[in-house]
């Protein structure tokens, strides 16, 4: 059983900036090499401390046969993270998705582990109606072959419910090394964090909860367990979100990282700040459509900053919803101490020609 190296595990630990990688397609709806190597440069460069590749943000329909990206796409990813880790005290964080039955689960675990990545992101959307019994053992039998991360994924994007008591033998996997809370919801992201904590095992928690990131970070869980008191915090973020302006979500992290560790108020500004990207993630997931245009909104951003040449997606049907453009005009207008234009348009030639 492959486990993490510990420099890494202390990073994953201590939290960090994963952004859930987008694909660059062309107009003809094919991988864009040059634009897809420069999206990982720019997270790199922003000071993301590693990247998640073959994930929602990257369209799970890379895995059709069809389609055939799935392999490529993470080549290409683990290709300039092996270019960035000559240069680099701690590697980057390399998590790639995975997600189907055991079978194509374990298939995938495997091809993660060839090449060379760290850790797999276990989806259990294709096993939607399994029981938790069935979940574990699926979930052991990939984390015999890589260390994984949990992922709590909403149902309006395909995810499903998970109860306590699965989370809480989860987290005892020997091999499960973090946990994405990402099901937009309180009740369940708090049902995650209790149970890791009454495991007594040291798993990381990850936001993927887009409608409450700045909060997540911010906040400490603490429960009693037999007259003692277990603190649990939420330390990082795996998150579609932090693909576009990453320059600031690394500062994000570092701000609440610093407020966390103080134990003294939040500032008022910095709970305004929580209202400022929740407000920015509605707009680049359109939450007002249920998250339809969640994929092609990422892709709008980065076109306008001149990463992507157009917010194409595998499926044609997949673009922005009706006023979605206009929304993030609005908060790109509103906040622009959110937007990392500047230092993309320093670096972006670079980046796209090295």
């Amino acid at each position: 059983m492959p486990k993490l190296n510990p420099k890494l595990l202390e990073l994953l630990r201590r939290g960090t900036v994963i952004p859930a990688h987008p694909l660059a397609l062309n107009a003809n709806r094919r991988l864009d090499e040059r634009r897809q190597r420069a999206l990982t440069r720019y997270y790199i460069a922003a000071g993301s401390g590693g990247l998640a590749v073959g994930v929602h943000t990257t369209q799970f329909a890379i895995r059709d046969p069809k389609i055939a990206l799935f392999e490529p796409v993470l080549r290409l990813a683990a290709e300039e993270m092996d270019r960035a880790d000559r240069n680099r005290p701690v590697p980057l964080i390399r998590i790639g998705g995975i997600c189907g039955n055991t079978a194509q689960a374990t298939r995938e675990a495997s091809l993660l582990a060839d090449l060379g990545y760290h850790a797999g992101l276990l989806s259990l959307a294709a096993l939607r109606e399994a029981s938790d019994e069935k979940l574990l053992d699926h979930s052991r039998a990939v984390a015999q072959i890589i260390p994984i991360v949990g992922f709590y994924l909403q149902p309006a994007v395909g995810g499903r419910a998970l109860s306590y008591n699965f989370w809480k033998k989860f987290a005892e996997i020997e091999n499960a090394i973090a946990i994405k809370i990402a099901p937009f919801n309180r009740y369940q992201t708090l049902d995650v964090a209790r149970a890791v904590a009454g495991s007594g095992r040291d798993i990381a928690l990850y936001t993927g909860n887009d409608d409450n990131i700045v909060l997540d970070l911010l906040t400490p869980y603490v429960f009693n367990s037999n007259g003692k008191k277990i603190e649990r915090r939420i330390v990082g973020g795996l998150l579609g979100h932090w693909s576009v302006w990453t320059r600031k979500a690394v500062e994000l992290l570092e701000e609440c990282h610093s407020v966390a560790k103080s134990n003294a108020a939040i500032p008022p500004q910095l709970l305004q700040k929580s209202i400022e990207v929740t407000d920015s993630n509605a707009a680049f997931f359109d939450a007002a459509n249920n998250f339809s245009g969640c994929i092609a909104g990422l892709h709008e951003v980065l076109r306008r900053q001149g990463l992507l040449e157009g917010i194409w997606c595998l499926d044609p049907k997949e673009t922005l919803s009706p006023g979605q453009a206009e929304e993030i005009s609005r908060v790109h207008a509103a906040y622009p101490h959110l937007n990392d234009d500047a230092f993309v348009l320093e670096h972006r030639d670079s980046w796209l020609n090295p």
